[in-house]
């Protein structure tokens, strides 16, 4: 068995748990959604691409039930809970304006006469999903499969059940056919067994390293395509000319947004050095600014991390920091709470030799890196095995263009944060996996591109 539990980390007290489905359920999960498959490859994807829309609708009127079950189940703050709805609602507007274009053939120019490739479904995806972002994970595997004719089936993190029970319903009671979206606690040798089964024809994980290569193993056994979004080590490279009410402004929620559990949030912070005090006096009272609480509370700005365990984790990997040469700069103030609350930090004086110089933390500790210029901003910044997403603070937009174009990652931001949207494509390199989701480029990941060739007049 493998439990899945909701517990609010503010008071580490559980409120529902769920169980593993049977293996009947397992296999009418998979044969209803393998059906609608067979059944959609007939239908005109427009059509979908319309009801979209529907869905958007039921995400805004039942936004406030679904942001409150996130933060009651991860954590965040409730105004962020919100903001990831509305945002999920967008996404699914964007592609019911635009997917059925983007699935429209495509012309090949070619001597050979008349070439076209078609763009199809494959088949049901098996979507892997983690806590942090409860309903923008799901929704962006979602909303394009669902366009293209590719059923999804959601195996969500363990800590996050209801929520996802919550999206599965609300996607049903818009009116999706049965099977567009069904949700399942599944243990890990279940998913293994789904991931084998002929009817899967994906595999679209977003989580850590760990299980990205244990999930990606099981795809490649069995010959199954898969895309991988996985952890981040974001490098936020201030150059010298970054102008200092914008820096401070992105500054402000970089390492804190989401309680600094997010992929692409600004771990490493690598500054050219006439600009280093001044980030870190700026870091230290944005620090201790924030206000710790109840997650539920409009005024609080630093809520738990989604459970104990991430605490504990978090806290053993900065005393390895410490105990390998890191100083710190500063901590936040001790918090009289039983919840899962991390003290916000920042670590200085972290050395190639540091144990966590090639890890990911996920919470908000910022690690203030010292360099003399650009060049070797770039390079620290690729001296990781991680390439997800960056940040370039600059006033001179072509410098700052310059120096993203040379960092080894699949996202950069130019003066901000980690941004996200339908239209824009997100994933990395290097061991923060492969593939894309959202934009065109997502709208493709399990898609089959059919060539057809018409050569009539040369054979007769």
């Amino acid at each position: 068995m493998s439990k899945y539990q909701s517990i609010n980390p503010y008071t580490n007290e559980e409120f529902a748990s769920y169980d593993n489905p049977t293996a009947e359920q397992v296999e009418e999960a998979i044969n209803l959604a393998h059906t609608l498959y067979k059944k959609w490859r007939h239908e005109d994807p427009s059509e979908r691409a319309k009801f979209l829309h529907k869905i958007a609708d039921a995400f805004r009127e039942h936004e406030d039930e679904l942001a409150k079950m996130m933060t009651l189940e991860m954590g965040k703050v409730l105004r962020e809970s919100k903001e990831e709805v509305e945002l999920c609602a967008s996404i699914c507007d964007y592609y019911a304006d635009n997917a059925a274009a983007m699935l429209e053939p495509t012309p090949i120019k070619s001597d050979l006469r008349n070439a076209y490739y078609l763009k199809q479904a494959t088949g049901v995806i098996m979507a892997c999903e983690p806590w942090n972002f409860p309903v923008y994970q799901v929704v962006r595997i979602f909303a394009p499969n669902f366009v293209v004719g590719n059923p999804v089936l959601l195996k969500h993190a363990h800590n996050v059940p209801s929520s996802a029970a919550l999206i599965a319903k609300i996607i049903k009671r818009a009116g999706a056919p049965e099977g567009s979206l069904i949700n399942l606690f599944l243990s890990y040798d279940q998913l293994a067994n789904i991931i084998a089964d002929p009817r899967i024809q994906g595999v679209a994980l977003t989580g850590s390293e760990r299980g990205g290569s244990a999930v990606a193993e099981e795809a490649g056994k069995n010959l199954k395509k898969s895309t991988m979004e996985l952890g981040g080590n974001d490098a936020f490279i201030v150059l010298d000319d970054a102008d200092p009410k914008l820096l401070r402004n992105v500054l402000r929620d970089a390492r804190t947004y989401n309680g600094g559990q997010v992929c692409t949030s600004s771990k490493r912070i690598i500054v050219e050095k006439s600009r280093y005090d001044e980030v870190l006096d700026d870091l230290k009272s944005i620090f201790s600014e924030l206000k710790a609480g109840d997650p539920l509370d409009d005024s609080t700005t630093l809520p738990p991390l989604n459970s104990q365990r991430t605490k504990t984790k978090l806290e053993k990997q900065v005393q390895s920091a410490i105990d390998g040469g890191a100083k710190v700069f500063y901590q936040y103030p001790e918090i009289d709470a039983k919840g899962s609350f991390f003290r916000p930090m920042i670590l200085t004086n972290i050395d190639k030799n540091n144990p966590i110089f090639d890890q990911e933390l996920f919470g908000p500790v910022a690690e203030i890196y010292v360099v003399e210029d650009d060049d070797e901003a770039i390079e620290l910044a690729n001296d990781s095995s991680y390439g997800l997403g960056s940040s370039v603070i600059s006033s001179d937009i072509k410098r700052a263009q310059n120096v993203a174009a040379q960092i080894e990652t699949g996202m950069t931001v130019i003066n901000g944060r980690w941004i996200t949207s339908g239209e824009l494509p997100f994933g990395g390199v290097k061991k923060s996996g492969y593939g894309r989701e959202l934009s065109d480029l997502g709208m493709m990941a399990f898609v089959n591109e059919h060539l057809v060739i018409d050569v009539t007049k040369n054979n007769q």
